[in-house]
């Protein structure tokens, strides 16, 4: 891999190496890339979520270039990052992955691939195309690109409309193989994106996933559809997916409530310019008298609260991917007529709420998950018009990937964790540098904090 990545590392100096001498440049038959195994999958069996460990179960190796199909493309990957869904895959939970990666593999020979013993993980990236397959004329070899992880089959007429509503739609590098933690990730070419030139590699590579499924949850139509005045509670604020959240709400009009858990993370909301903050940690939210049992004068707490901040005004719309720990209070809180969307349940996905005051009160409950591809097109531009910036805290080597999976897993984190495949240190990719001395200031501040 060494010659493709001094091949790209030229234009750091000012040498571009043209598009048809890369697409020159041979593949190798291997690449590294992090992987769970197949014949580990019962390992953590019988621990708790929370004592399952990622050091243990994700590992760095040399495995076999995939073959390039139609539609497809191979992009050499200089940055990734760290997404929940490979805390899950990496603790197995809810199911083992390789569920999904054996159900893809009955659907036709192409996908047959992807069923293998080991799982190559990871649903972000930024880097560069070094191939494409039959079909793709929209991209070429020495493009620069980041990938949204959506991968869909596109056969069915349901995804027509709405690709995340094909049947055969799949995050990729968790329901599919071959994902962005590692030096080659094969995407099909509908993923695909042009890489924010102001933005390093790793800044570049952090937003894809969080960013996109952000968008999708509280500003597209198929979501929330904000608006401007409304007032949006965001669990995890301060978080990979709640930053964006959080600063997307800022940037269209709406007054963000943000839920956070310390003080360090309150300063994090604070410099994206949110002001109405509240730190569960040290008002001592307990939504849960037991494990069975919820308590509503805690939700009652928390509504006031609220009316506290806004000066009397309920939530329009809550932002919500804790699950079971949070949604009985997100039910309670939400306004007369307000939403409720949802894209995950990191802490727990059995829910229980008090349905009297969503039905009673015309509530809805919106189920959202990541985002088509013209909502990530939508959720990039922000990003590369300097609208959204990169909330990445700590960026790790390929090496260390495990470490920067258990931070995650842990909440030990703020923002976004990053990872570097080939690029060989930070700070590298950028290629506007008019619009990075712009933004600089935001840029830094979003990372220091």
């Amino acid at each position: 891999m060494k010659h493709i990545r001094d091949a790209i590392l030229a234009r750091d100096s000012g040498t571009v190496v043209p598009a048809r001498e890369l697409a020159a440049l041979p593949v190798p038959e291997h690449y590294r890339a992090v992987t769970v195994h197949k014949d580990e999958a019962g390992m953590f069996q019988g621990r708790a979520s929370r004592d399952k460990d990622p050091r243990q179960s994700l590992h760095v190796e040399d495995v076999p270039t995939p073959e390039l199909g139609p539609g497809e493309a191979l992009v050499a990957v200089m940055a990734s990052a760290i997404n929940y869904n490979t805390v899950w895959t990496s603790i197995f939970e809810p199911v083992s992955t390789f569920t999904f990666l054996e159900r893809y593999g009955r659907l036709s020979p192409l996908s047959k691939r992807h069923d293998l013993p080991y799982h190559v993980v990871g649903s972000d990236l930024a880097g560069v195309v070094l191939r494409t397959g039959p079909g793709v004329h929209a991209w070429e070899p020495g493009d620069e690109v980041v990938a949204h992880c959506l991968s869909v089959e596109l056969e069915s007429p349901d995804g027509h409309n709405d690709t995340m509503l094909d049947p055969e739609q799949r995050i990729w590098g968790f329901e599919t193989n071959f994902g962005g933690l590692a030096e080659l990730a094969l995407v099909k070419s509908n993923q695909l994106m042009p890489k924010p030139a102001h933005l390093t590699w790793e800044e570049a590579a952090s937003p894809g996933l969080v960013n996109s499924t952000a968008y999708r949850q509280l500003v597209s139509r198929n979501g929330a559809g904000m608006k401007q005045g409304d007032v949006v509670l965001i669990w995890g604020a301060s978080g990979g997916l709640g930053s964006y959240a959080t600063q997307l709400a800022l940037g269209g009009g709406a007054t963000p409530v943000c839920v956070v858990s310390s003080d360090a993370k309150a300063d994090i909301t604070r410099a994206m310019g949110a002001e109405l903050i509240i730190d569960r940690s040290a008002e001592d939210y307990r939504f849960w008298r037991d494990e069975h049992t919820q308590d509503p004068k805690e939700w009652q707490r928390l509504g006031k609260k609220i009316r506290d901040l806004t000066g009397g005004d309920d939530v329009d719309i809550v932002f919500e991917h804790p699950g079971r720990e949070t949604f009985g209070a997100s039910v309670y809180v939400a306004r007369r007529g307000g939403t409720i969307v949802t894209c995950a349940s990191t802490s727990g996905f059995l829910h229980e709420y008090d349905n009297r005051y969503l039905w009673m009160n015309l509530k809805r409950i919106i189920g959202s998950h990541f985002a088509n591809y013209r909502e990530a097109w939508e959720a990039n531009r922000l990003i590369a018009r300097g609208r959204i910036h990169p909330t990445l805290s700590r960026t790790y080597p390929l090496e260390e990937v495990g470490e920067a999976a258990y931070a995650v897993h842990r909440n030990a984190h703020q923002g976004k964790v990053g990872v570097l495949a080939l690029a060989p240190r930070e700070g590298l990719g950028i290629r506007n540098a008019q619009l990075r001395a712009q933004h600089e200031p935001a840029i830094n501040r979003f990372r220091d904090v």
